[in-house]
Formats: C-alpha cells, sequence, structure tokens
C-alpha cells in the first residue's frame, strides 16, 4: 500500500478510536441510535478514501484525470438538474423531483422539491403580481449545499479555463462550464457558498495575477457585472432579492450566529470526547423541537461532537491534506525545471485544489458539507495527485 493511503487508513483509525470516546457520553436509546449512524457512516465514507486514493495511484495520471472530469461532470449533471428542476416549476408548475426522482425510488425518495426561498412583488402590464422566489438546490436537498459544493468546480477549473484560453475546443468547453457552475451558484442564492467562492478566489489572486488581469477574464467579468447593475436597475423582483441576500440583519442569519453560543455549554460538561458523533440533534431537541435539525456548522459539530481532542486531531487531518497539497506545488516546480510539458497542468491542480479546500473551509463555518462524499472525494484528488506528482518527478529526472 502506498504510503499516502497509509496515512489516510491511519487517519481513519485515529478519528474512528476518538469517536468511539464519545460512547461514553451517550444517555439514552436515541442518542445510541444516532452515534452508531455517524460511526457507520464516517467508516463508509473514510474507508472508499482510502480504497479509492490507493486504486488511482495503482492507475496512474489517466485515472487520476477521469477522476477529476467525473467528479467535474458529476456536479455539472446536478446542475442541469437544478436548471430543469426550476423551468418545470416556475414554467408549468411541476414538482420534477415527484415526477422523476419519486418513481425511481418507489416513491420513498426524500426530495420534496425545488427550495421555496418566499414571495416578492413586481409591476407586470401597470399591475402588482405576487411571484414565488425560488432557490436551485437540485440533488443537494438543500440550496446552500449546493452553493458551497459548487465552489471546489469552480476555483478548480479557472487555472485551466485562463491557462487554455478561448482559442481552443478545451478552453472552450471549460469557459462554458465555468459559466454554467457560476450562474447555478447565482440561482441558489447561497450566502455561505459565495463567501466561500470569494475566499478561494483570493487564493487565486496572487498566483494567478497575470491571467486575471488579461481581457480573456476582465472582459467577461464586465460583462456579468453589467447584466446584474442593468438587472437590479430594470427589476424590483431582483432588487428585492438582492437585498433579502445581502442582509445580514435577517432571521436565518441571526439564527447560524446563535448556533455558536451552544458550544460552550457542551465543552463545560463533555470538554474532551464531546456529546457523540452525530448526536447534536438529539441533545438539543429540547431547544429546537426538531429531532433531525443539525448545528448549521461544521466546526460547532466537530466541538460539540467529538470534544477538544477531536477537533484537534480533525485539524492535523486538515493539516496533511494542506501538506499534500504542498507537496504537488512543489512536483509542478520540479517538473517545470526539467522542462516537462505538463508542468503548467500540475500547478494548475495544486492551486485550483487549494482554493477549493479553502473555499470549503471557510463556507463550512455556516453549514455542513465536509461530512459530504463529495468533500471525499475533493481529499481523494488531492491525496492521488500528490503521490502521483511526486511520481512523475521521479520519472523525469531519471
Amino acid at each position: 500500500m502506498h504510503h499516502v493511503a497509509l496515512g489516510l487508513l491511519l487517519a481513519m483509525a485515529v478519528l474512528e478510536a476518538v469517536y468511539l470516546g464519545g460512547y461514553f457520553a451517550l444517555e439514552n436509546s436515541e442518542q445510541l441510535s444516532q452515534y452508531a449512524k455517524g460511526m457507520v457512516k464516517f467508516a463508509l465514507h473514510f474507508g472508499f478514501l482510502v480504497c479509492g486514493t490507493q486504486y488511482v495511484i495503482d492507475r496512474g495520471e489517466r485515472l487520476l484525470r477521469r477522476t477529476i472530469g467525473a467528479f467535474v461532470v458529476g456536479l455539472a449533471l446536478n446542475c442541469a438538474y437544478g436548471v430543469a428542476q426550476l423551468a418545470a416549476q416556475v414554467g408549468a408548475g411541476v414538482n420534477l423531483d415527484k415526477r422523476l426522482i419519486g418513481p425511481l425510488t418507489f416513491g420513498q425518495g426524500s426530495l420534496g422539491g425545488i427550495n421555496v426561498y418566499g414571495q416578492t412583488t413586481a409591476v407586470e402590464s401597470g399591475s402588482y403580481v405576487s411571484l414565488g422566489v425560488y432557490r436551485v438546490n437540485a440533488l443537494a436537498l438543500d440550496p446552500n449545499h449546493l452553493g458551497i459544493m459548487l465552489c471546489v468546480p469552480i476555483l478548480l477549473l479557472l487555472p485551466f479555463a485562463l491557462r487554455a484560453g478561448v482559442r481552443s475546443r478545451q478552453g472552450l468547453v471549460l469557459a462554458g462550464l465555468l459559466a454554467f457552475f457560476v450562474f447555478v451558484e447565482v440561482l441558489t442564492l447561497s450566502r455561505s457558498g459565495l463567501l466561500g467562492l470569494a475566499c478561494g478566489l483570493l487564493v487565486l489572486a496572487w498566483p494567478l495575477r497575470r491571467q486575471l488581469l488579461q481581457p480573456r477574464f476582465l472582459a467577461p467579468l464586465a460583462g456579468a457585472l453589467g447584466l446584474l447593475a442593468v438587472a437590479l436597475a430594470s427589476s424590483s423582483y431582483v432588487r428585492q432579492v438582492f437585498r433579502s441576500r445581502v442582509t445580514l440583519s435577517d432571521n436565518s442569519a441571526k439564527v447560524h450566529f446563535q448556533f455558536f453560543d451552544l458550544v460552550q455549554p457542551v465543552l463545560d460538561a463533555h470538554p474532551v470526547f464531546g456529546l457523540g458523533l452525530n448526536t447534536f440533534s438529539v441533545y438539543y431537541q429540547f431547544l429546537t423541537g426538531k429531532t433531525n435539525w443539525g448545528p448549521h456548522s461544521f466546526y460547532i459539530a466537530l466541538l460539540d461532537e467529538t470534544g477538544l481532542v477531536g477537533a484537534c486531531v480533525f485539524a492535523a487531518f486538515l493539516a496533511w491534506v494542506g501538506i499534500r497539497l504542498a507537496v504537488i506545488l512543489r512536483a509542478s516546480r520540479a517538473l517545470e525545471r526539467h522542462g516537462d510539458p505538463e508542468a503548467g497542468e500540475w500547478r494548475a491542480l495544486a492551486i485550483g485544489l487549494s482554493a477549493g479546500l479553502t473555499a470549503t473551509l471557510v463556507a463550512n463555518v455556516f453549514y455542513l458539507t465536509m461530512q459530504f462524499y463529495y468533500f471525499y472525494g475533493l481529499v481523494l484528488i488531492v491525496a492521488a495527485a500528490s503521490a502521483l506528482a511526486v511520481a512523475r518527478v521521479r520519472r523525469v529526472a531519471a
């Protein structure tokens, strides 16, 4: 087994050991049920991560490229379904989830249709009409989840798109994908997603400073900002929605900030291993009134459910992932010194993955998407790419 896959296996074993410590904080059968569910889910996720990383390393760079392609295409198909979901709801009042997903799952699917944000008014033919405001959630259940997940393909593809330009077929495809992802990102109306995306762009700003100042990037950016300005100036509907999403004083934002007040009481009672993995909703049912209410922040869940020890161990795991990103970047520089024509591609991959990971970490201050499969897919790509980049350097240098 490759030492990178062994590193992931060690991280899995240590995290599982820490999570086992949370067993002693369980107080009833409901907590035990949620705890067992969380442990099994974590073992499956991380187990696939270890096996997948080893498999990609064994098969080489070709499979790595196919893996990245499958990751991006999968999210693109998800977005395509989201746009169809919106068109069906607005154009025909059809709940596409019930019509399409329901039969596929024999009526047992948990998808409830497109997210309804609210109602607003607009002027049509001199009279006021009420219009529904929808947020695209596709197969992600929550539009904020989709918005945060989309940060990764946008930031991952941007360095490659800028490198390829628009004069090649690859460049046109990448530009089209980027435009589509950004379009759907806007349709999610996710503040957390846009916050993560902004932080990811800051990570890209320095290494891509020359490309970002070129017309092929500034022209579409200016066009997008111009369209936004026109929409804001000409549509009261757009202005109302825009104002509602830029304010931080609405009830949704207040709830997110209030959740941070729940950390200290738990740490006072269970500072070492926390409440137990996946038990937040049960512990705070008296406060939320719901049995499936999450903490709305990965870091709140990390501290409350796994304690200070769990938070430190997971931070060490993230640091290890950061080291693997640094390995890819150093390898790209070594390849450049050896005159490898693929050096630029490896550099683009390193900075794109770094920006995507940064965006995910920032956006998860207010949501939990780092428990989803896509995050493990991101870590898989980072881990496998670091091993294959080093192997390529050795081949080129030999």
